[in-house]
Formats: structure tokens, sequence, C-alpha cells
């Protein structure tokens, strides 16, 4: 994070200068608790085309004109901050992420007024706002040319089919790398850290030379990947029922660490919420829900296949009394179908997969060595395992949507319903 002193110290001098192609000044006027000015729609179309462009800066509190600091009543600092989130979500799609900071700059007189500064970062994706597709040209925003935007579109569609996980994050910097998570990947050789780094696929640079975490580096490196992908994590729910109704709710979790951590905070979810029942026959036997070794292949592939360029749509974990869903954002890679997903192994994330591979240990209840050991027999083991226990086939569909989701369904065991009670009383 920028000191609050040298990014005051930066402010004061350019609004000294002026906006330029890094810089847009606003004034806000807040009548009743609400911000009459600057108009929603303004400051959307200004955030859209810095995501859209290199990035930028946007000074809440500083009018553009005249370069006066007229700052905000700090009454108002919150008003105008559920304003902005508000208007970010609302008007810009996909929303980018945003940063912001509370500051105090001295105007002419001397006198501290507080404004809101917001860093929009480069983006990966393209952003439409109320106007239609903006970028940053010079001090100003400019609609994009329609040769411009389908260049750009063509860009981001390359990017998704050739290993879209090596692609730098422009709003993740080097500092965001947590130093224990990066331990794994650091060898005691020639090769400098972040030359390793790089060489890993976890660092890369983006067209000015500019060096910044990859995909894979914000889901491996840092301890919240959704800070800098929104979409990267897991959302865990269990029901009492077997409808997605609130009144039934249970237990809830969000996972949001590293993704091996995601990994496990899953499989303890599913441990902690689901049934084991048991049979005398004539010793205790156990019979669980679900087949713990084949619900952590299906996360695993959640989390390693998912698609991480489509937006706005996280990986989904629902339990219900009588099965369990996940959902996973993207359609089935290249020519695989849901009919030959048991039969052919393809990857999406390559460089994610391989590293998973390589440097990370499976959890015990998996019983193997790493978090994907690439024998292509992860869903052949989800299916058999899954089926052996429940009696009932786990069944893969997927949306006919331009951005598709594959949804897995495990149905649980159950002594009485699929006749285990009487199976252990012929053994």
């Amino acid at each position: 994070m920028i000191d609050t002193t040298e990014l005051v110290r930066e402010l004061v001098y350019q609004i000294r200068l002026g906006e330029d192609s890094a810089y847009e000044f606003k004034a806000v006027t807040c009548v009743n608790n609400k911000v009459k000015s600057p108009h929603r729609d303004s400051i959307a179309n200004e955030i859209a085309a810095f995501a859209n462009t290199s990035g930028g800066i946007i000074v809440l509190g500083v009018e553009d004109k005249k370069l006066e600091v007229e700052g905000i009543e700090r009454e108002q600092l919150d008003t105008v901050g559920l304003w902005l989130t508000s208007l970010v979500n609302d008007k810009i799609s996909p929303p980018p992420l945003i940063e912001t900071r509370l500051l105090e700059i001295p105007d002419r007189s001397g006198e501290q007024k507080a404004v809101i500064w917001v860093r929009v970062p480069k983006s990966l994706f393209i952003h439409e706002s109320p106007n239609g597709y903006f970028q940053r040209v010079g001090s100003s925003k400019r609609k994009m040319q329609p040769d411009l935007l389908a260049r750009l579109f063509q860009q981001r569609s390359m990017a998704r089919l050739i290993r879209f996980d090596e692609q730098v994050v422009p709003s993740a910097p080097l500092e965001a790398i947590d130093v224990d998570l990066k331990e794994r990947f650091v060898r005691d050789n020639e090769l400098t850290e972040k030359s390793q780094l790089k060489k890993l696929y976890l660092v890369g640079e983006d067209d000015e030379k500019q060096e910044y975490l990859t995909v894979s580096g914000v889901l491996l490196l840092t301890t919240q990947p959704s800070d800098y992908l929104q979409s990267a994590w897991i959302q865990c729910v269990a029901y009492s029922g077997t409808e997605r109704n609130a009144e039934f709710q249970q237990d809830a979790q969000e996972c949001r660490e590293s993704i091996d951590q995601q990994i496990h905070c899953a499989i303890q979810f599913v441990k902690r919420n689901m049934r084991v029942e048991a049979v005398k026959r004539p010793g205790r036997i156990d019979i669980p829900q679900y087949d713990l070794g084949a619900i952590y292949e299906a996360i695993v592939n959640a989390v390693a296949h998912r698609d991480y360029a489509v937006y706005g749509s996280k990986i989904r974990l629902h339990l219900f009394s009588d099965r369990l869903e996940i959902m996973t954002p993207g359609g089935l890679p290249n020519s695989l179908t849901v009919d030959t997903i048991d039969s052919n192994s393809i990857t999406r994330n390559e460089t994610l997969v391989n590293l998973l591979s390589r440097y990370y240990q499976a959890d015990p209840v998996s019983q193997r060595q790493n978090i994907i050991e690439r024998r292509g027999e992860g869903v052949p083991k989800i299916m058999r395992a899954s089926e052996q226990l429940s009696t009932r086939r786990p069944l893969y569909e997927q949306a006919d949507e331009v951005q598709a989701e594959l949804k897995l369904t495990i149905y649980a065991a159950s002594r009485d319903m699929n006749g285990l009670v009487e199976q252990f009383e012929e053994k």
C-alpha cells in the first residue's frame, strides 16, 4: 500500500498540474444525505474508461476546472462511499475492481479537506458503462471505435483460449505475494526468487514491461485471491431439506483463501455437514452419505478446471438432505462433453494444474500423494465410488449458455432409501 504521506504529496503536486491520462478530478455535492453531483453515469463512464485502458486515479472532492480542493464533508464520506460502490456494481458490466482511500488534502488556504482517492487498475476484461464502451485518451474519455472494440474483444478471446492462467492481473502487484505461500516454489539455486516465479508463470509482464502476478500467481501466492479475481472463491451452503430455501439453511461458509486452502475448506465443510448413519450387523458399521475421496476429487476438479475468465460466477457447493451439487463456472473445455467426461482428460488451466500436481500434497482422504496426479482417474473415481455407496450414478449437466456452467450432482447414501440395511443384513 502506498504511504499516506507520499500519496498526499503526490496529489498536491498533481492537483497543481491538472488532469492527464492517469488522473481525473471530480467535485462532489451532497443534498439531504444524497449525492446530487456528479451524475452516476458520468463517474461510471470514467471508471470504465480507466479500466479499459491503462488504469488511473479519480479523486472525489477536487473541482476539475479551477483545480480547487473543495473536499467532502466528513459526515458525508460514508454516503459518497456507498454511492460509489453502488454505481460500480449497478452501472458497469462487468463491475471492475477499485481501491479507495480516505485522505486529507490542504486547500489553497492550508485548511485540510477530506477527499476520496479511487484507484482503478487496468482490467483483464472489457467494461461497458451506461453510455457504451470508453477508453482513456489524454485527460478525457472517448468512446471506442467499432474496429478497436472488436480488436480488444478478440484479444480477450484469444487470452481465454491460450493459457488464460498465465495472463497478468494488472491489479495484482508483486507486493501482494504472501511470503509463506511463496516458499514452496523457491529453490536455493543461482536464479533470483523473481526469476524462479517468472519461470513458473506465477509472475509476468504486461505490454509496458510492468511486472504483476499472473492469474495462477494470484490463485497460489495471495492469501485471498478474490481481492484480485473477484469470483475466485467457493460458496458452501448446507440445507436441511431438498430445496434452496434460506429458511432451511443449516450452515454456510465462504472459502476465500489460496486455492489449496479453498479445497481444504470445502472438504471440511462437507465432512462437518454430511450425516453418518450406522448399522449394527453384528458390530457397528458406519454408512456416510458421501465417499469423501470422491468429493475431494470433485472439488479439486472444480477449482483446477473452472474458467477463471468467466466474471461474476464463483464455484458453488450446496448440500441438501438427499444430494450434493457442485456448480463450476465455464463449460467443458475443447471437445469434452458430459458423455465423454469420464473417459477423456483435457486441461483448461495447464499452468495451474501443473503446479498443483508438482508442489502440493493431497488431503489424506484422497488416498494419493499430490492434489492432482494427472492420470485421468479423477472423474472415474467420482462416478465409481459414489455409485457404489449410494447405488445412484452421479450426474453431470452443462448449461447451454455463452458462459456455461457445469453442474455435478452426487446423490447421498441412505441406509433406507438405498437398501443398504438389506445389503449388510445379507452379509
